[in-house]
C-alpha cells in the first residue's frame, strides 16, 4: 500500500490533459443544500438529477464546509482559503480589502483560457457584499435571492427586511425595522416565474452559445433554493407528504456544551411567521421543513434542465461538473434551525464530481472540506496547482476521485465565530475527523483567557447529545495538537465603511 502513495500524489498534481484537451467545467452551487437527496440516503427526497448525477460520478460522504454561512462559505469556495486564514467571517467584507491581488478559482481559470461566466448566485452578493468583476470574462448575471409572487406575502408589496439584505437596497427606514416577509409561498405557476428556472434557462443558454462559438469554458451556476424563503412552485410541494416528514431527532441543547455556542432561531426571525423566541409549534416546524424540502426538488429539477441541455450538445464527455452546498442546514436539533454553527447539521454539505477521469457510480468516505475544490478542479483539467497570492488551504482530492477508497486527509477544520453574552466574540475551531468533532473556543477580544472545549463521539452519539471533553483528555490532547499545526487564526476582519 505505501508503494502507492507517491503514485497518487503524482497524479494529484501531474498535467492529466494538454491545454487543447482540456476539459470544460461545471460548477453548481446550492445555496443551504444538505445532504437531503437519494443517493444520499435520505428517504423522503424527490431528486432525481443530483441522483443520476450521482451515479455518474463520485459522491463525498463526508464533505464539510469551512464556515457554516454562505458568504464567508463562498469566499472559502472561490479563494481556497479558510476564514481563519483570511478573517473573512462575517458578511459586509470584500476579498479584496484583505488581499487585492488574490486570484479566485474562476479567475484562475480565465487566465490560463477558460471563457468563466456566472450565472445566478454564486459569490454571496447582498448584506454590503458584491460579485468579483475580475472573476469573469464577461458580466455575471444575478437574479433574485428573494422573490414573492403574491402581494399578501409581503403585505401588500412593501419593500421586506430580506430583499434589502440581499439586494444591497438602501433604505430610509433601517433594514430591520422593515415588513417580515413570508417565510413560504406557494402558487402554481411555471419554474421560470421564480428566479431559479431563470437562472437555469440562462444556463442552457449559455451552454448553447459556448458550443457554437466552440469555447472552453468554465460556467458556474448558482440556484438559490432551498435557502429561505421557502418559494418553490407548488407542485414542488406536492410531491411531499408534510405529515411523513421528520422532526429533529434531538430537540435538545447538547450536556454540558457552551451555551453561546448555539443559535436557535436566527435568520428565521426575518420572516413573518415565526415567533421572536422559541419554541415553535409542531405545525410550523412542518410547514417549514416541508418548504425547504420542496425547495430542494425545485433546484433538483432546475439542474436535471441545465444537465439535459449538456448531454444533448454533447458535451458532457469533456465537462468536470460539480455540485456544492455551501452549507448544511438544521430543522430544530439542538433547538437550532438554519446554520450558522459549529454543528454537525450546520457543517455537513454535499459534494458530488462527475466526467472525465472520475470513477462512476461511487461513494466515497474520504474527508473534503470546500477549500479542496479549487485545488481539485485544477488537477483534474491539468492546470498548475494554484498558488495565490491569497492563503491557498485546499489539498487535490483527486487521487479519491480515481480510487474511491483511498484518501488524503484525516480531518478537516472549519470554524465559526459566535457572540457570548457580555464577552464579546468567541471564535470556535474545529477539527472533524471519521469518528469525533473538536471545538476550541477561543476569546476574540482576549485571546489568552481560558478556552472552552466541545468533544462528540459520532460513534457513541451520533446525535451530539453529550459534549465529552471533560470525560477523554487523551482524545482532546490529540486533536488540540492538530490545531496547534496550523497558524492562529486571523481575527476578524472589521466591516468596510
Amino acid at each position: 500500500m505505501k508503494s502507492l502513495v507517491p503514485l497518487l500524489a503524482l497524479l494529484a498534481v501531474a498535467p492529466l490533459h494538454a491545454a487543447s484537451t482540456r476539459p470544460n467545467v461545471l460548477l453548481i452551487c446550492i445555496d443551504d443544500l444538505k445532504p437531503v437527496t437519494h443517493s444520499y440516503g435520505d428517504p423522503y427526497a424527490k431528486t432525481p438529477n443530483l441522483d443520476r448525477l450521482a451515479a455518474r460520478g463520485v459522491q463525498f460522504d463526508r464533505a464539510y464546509c469551512n464556515q457554516a454561512v454562505c458568504g464567508p462559505s463562498r469566499y472559502n469556495l472561490m479563494l481556497g482559503s479558510r476564514s481563519t486564514s483570511t478573517g473573512l467571517y462575517n458578511f459586509g467584507r470584500d476579498f479584496r480589502n484583505v488581499y487585492p491581488d488574490a486570484v479566485p478559482l474562476p479567475q484562475y481559470f480565465k487566465q490560463h483560457g477558460y471563457t468563466s461566466r456566472s450565472i445566478g448566485k454564486v459569490y454571496h452578493v447582498g448584506h454590503g457584499m458584491y460579485d468579483d468583476d475580475a472573476s469573469w470574462s464577461v458580466p455575471p448575471y444575478h437574479d433574485r435571492v428573494v422573490e414573492y409572487l403574491l402581494p399578501e406575502s409581503t403585505s401588500g408589496g412593501q419593500l421586506t427586511r430580506e430583499e434589502a439584505y440581499f439586494g444591497n437596497i438602501k433604505s430610509v427606514v433601517p433594514h430591520n425595522q422593515l415588513v417580515r416577509g413570508s417565510a413560504w409561498e406557494s402558487v402554481d405557476v411555471p419554474d421560470n416565474a421564480y428566479a431559479d428556472g431563470r437562472v437555469a434557462t440562462e444556463a442552457m443558454r449559455r451552454l448553447t452559445e459556448a458550443k457554437a462559438a466552440g469555447e472552453q469554458f468554465f460556467l458556474a451556476v448558482g440556484f438559490a433554493r432551498p435557502h429561505l424563503p421557502f418559494t418553490p412552485p407548488k407542485k414542488y410541494w406536492d410531491l411531499y407528504d408534510r405529515a411523513k416528514l421528520p422532526l429533529a431527532a434531538n430537540p435538545n441543547p447538547p450536556k454540558d456544551g457552551p451555551p453561546y455556542a448555539l443559535k436557535k432561531i436566527g435568520e428565521l426571525n426575518q420572516f413573518a411567521q415565526v415567533p421572536e423566541q422559541p419554541p415553535l409549534t409542531e405545525e410550523l416546524q412542518r410547514t417549514l421543513i416541508h418548504g425547504y424540502y420542496a425547495g430542494v426538488s425545485y433546484a433538483d429539477a432546475q439542474i436535471g434542465r441545465v444537465l439535459d441541455t449538456l448531454d444533448r450538445l454533447g458535451l458532457a464527455a469533456n465537462t468536470v461538473v460539480v455540485v456544492w452546498g455551501d452549507n448544511g442546514y438544521s430543522f430544530g436539533t439542538h433547538g437550532d434551525w438554519t446554520k450558522h454553527t459549529n454543528y454537525e447539521e450546520s457543517n455537513h454539505i454535499p459534494i458530488l464530481f462527475a466526467g472525465p477521469g472520475i470513477t462512476t457510480g461511487a461513494r466515497t468516505q474520504a474527508l473534503i472540506a470546500t477549500v479542496d475544490l479549487y485545488p481539485t478542479l485544477c488537477a483534474l483539467v491539468g492546470l498548475p496547482a494554484p498558488t495565490g497570492p491569497q492563503p491557498i488551504d485546499g489539498v487535490s482530492q483527486v487521487p479519491v476521485l480515481r480510487d474511491p477508497k483511498t484518501t488524503v486527509k484525516d480531518y478537516v477544520y472549519h470554524a465559526f465565530p459566535r457572540p457570548r453574552p457580555g464577552q464579546g466574540e468567541w471564535l470556535g475551531r474545529a477539527i472533524r475527523t471519521e469518528r469525533y468533532r473538536f471545538v476550541e473556543w477561543k476569546s476574540v477580544r482576549d485571546p489568552a483567557a481560558p478556552a472552552d472545549l466541545e468533544l462528540y463521539d459520532y460513534v457513541a452519539d451520533p446525535l451530539e447529545a453529550v459534549n465529552v471533553a471533560a470525560r477523554q483528555p487523551e482524545v482532546v490532547a490529540r486533536l488540540l495538537a492538530m490545531l496547534a499545526s496550523h497558524p492562529a487564526a486571523k481575527p476578524p476582519v472589521p466591516p468596510a465603511q
